[in-house]
């Protein structure tokens, strides 16, 4: 599955009172779909994941899933600290549509987090989740940074198709995607090298179906796409054309000041708390990389770096506020978080003057 370009960790809103606000969170993913981002991320660590029940989380979820536009790749956060509490939202979210899980690795035992350990960990999950799987990895929250070496292990599993590695750390990204440059596999795409999931692909198949609605297991629709002879050969599935491309093990990043030097690395896309407030000026990043223009993306990344590493240091509450700034719905996050002063509301705002979108 391809999972290149932008992704916004999107953030949970809440009522006042606490309560999650699903009206405000349909209308925020409303919103991202109509902007140039590749998917979205559900119930990351800016999503505020931690902080709700299970059952919170699986309406969450549903809502996401029911409101986005059906051509953006639909990324679930499942990770919890036990492989078998993980396995069953990852099941959840898989029922409802979601096209991938990400996990962040386990960290409370800390000194327990053994390569050993970690490597059976995400091979139990990857063996049984009926999605494909990423890892999370944020060790400023977690205090866990897994090492390069046990990433380029565990990328050798089929169901592990990427990270994202958010420790900012961009040496890190070009260990890991010089490690794993051997990993090749085949993702279906559109004829402009878009990303396709099966359950695009069963959704296209099910629009057109004569009977008006006679839905094709996903399992069998993706393993019909791997079976073409070459990445250039055209393939209908309803009314959606689809092809072949070769993929590797994807690294996306979530340092948001680091974008266009961890794209020069290696990485793939990346998965930014700062495109929750600005998601076309992240893009226009991508964008520039994408078509070689080193140069504007230069300029790009220096137009964002300082808002998206200050509002990384304020947190939820920073990323929220500026989203309330640029027309979507951040409100409060939920205690221990404490909202803005007045000072550092009116300092995103002077960040953001010229990142209105």
């Amino acid at each position: 599955m391809l999972l290149n370009g932008i992704f916004p960790p999107i953030t949970t809103p809440f009522y006042p009172d606490g309560n999650v606000y699903y009206k405000k969170l349909e209308a925020n993913v409303e919103r991202y779909s109509r902007t140039p981002v590749a998917g979205l991320v559900v119930l990351g660590s800016t999503g505020e994941a931690l902080m709700l029940s299970d059952q919170e989380k699986r309406d969450v979820f549903k809502v996401a899933r029911e409101t986005a536009a059906p051509n953006k790749v639909l990324i679930a956060g499942t990770g919890i600290e036990s492989a078998i509490e993980t396995l069953r939202l990852t099941e959840y979210a898989a029922q409802l549509g979601f096209d991938v899980a990400m996990v962040r690795t386990p960290h409370y035992y800390k000194k327990q987090m053994l390569p050993a350990n970690i490597l059976a960990f995400y091979r139990t999950v990857a063996d049984r989740s009926p999605i494909p799987v990423i890892v999370y990895n944020f060790p400023q929250a977690t205090g866990y940074d897994i090492p390069a070496e046990v990433m380029i292990e565990l990328a050798e599993h089929p169901n592990l198709i990427g990270i994202k590695e958010s420790s900012g750390d961009v040496e890190k990204v070009r260990k890991m995607v010089e490690g794993t440059r051997h990993i090749k596999r085949s993702a279906t795409v559109t004829e402009t090298f878009e990303a396709v999931t099966p359950r695009m692909l069963a959704g296209a198949t099910a629009a057109a179906s004569p009977s008006g609605g006679e839905l094709v297991p996903v399992g069998a629709l993706a393993g019909a796409r791997e079976s073409q002879p070459s990445s250039l050969a055209v393939t209908v599935v309803g009314k959606m054309k689809t092809r072949l491309k070769e993929v590797g093990f994807q690294v996306l990043v979530g340092a948001g000041h680091k974008l266009h030097p961890s794209l020069d690395a290696g990485a793939v896309g990346a998965i930014l708390a700062f495109a929750c407030p600005a998601p076309t000026a992240c893009y226009e990043i991508y964008a520039a990389w994408k078509e070689g223009d080193s140069q504007l993306a230069h300029i790009k990344q220096e137009r964002i770096a300082k808002a998206a590493q200050r509002l990384g240091d304020l947190g939820v509450p920073g990323f929220k506020y500026g989203m309330d700034f640029n027309g979507y719905y951040g409100g409060p996050a939920r205690l221990p978080f404490l909202p803005l002063t007045a000072a550092l509301k009116q300092e995103v705002e002077q960040l953001l003057a010229d990142i209105r979108n």
